[in-house]
């Protein structure tokens, strides 16, 4: 994955995406995270894997940030 931080640094200089951003992020984190390793809020490597599988047809390629901010335009689009 690209850095965590440069996803977290893209969507806060996006004010429009920080809702769904923070709505996606409680649907996504398994619940108890803070009690295993480490404890940090994000999602499981076997979505994480799921995900890259689906969306770049392996595991192998580092998720982009901007297929991250699509998505959460998307969603926000939804609403």
């Amino acid at each position: 994955m690209k850095s965590g931080a440069s996803i977290v640094c893209a969507i806060a200089l996006r004010p429009s995406l920080w809702l769904v951003a923070i709505s996606q992020l409680f649907r996504l984190v398994p619940r108890g995270w803070w009690r295993r390793s480490p404890y940090l809020p994000i999602p499981s490597q076997s979505y994480i894997r799921f995900r890259k599988q689906t969306q770049y047809g392996g595991d192998n390629h580092q998720i982009e940030v901007r297929d991250v901010l699509s998505y959460l335009n998307w969603l926000r689009d939804l609403r």
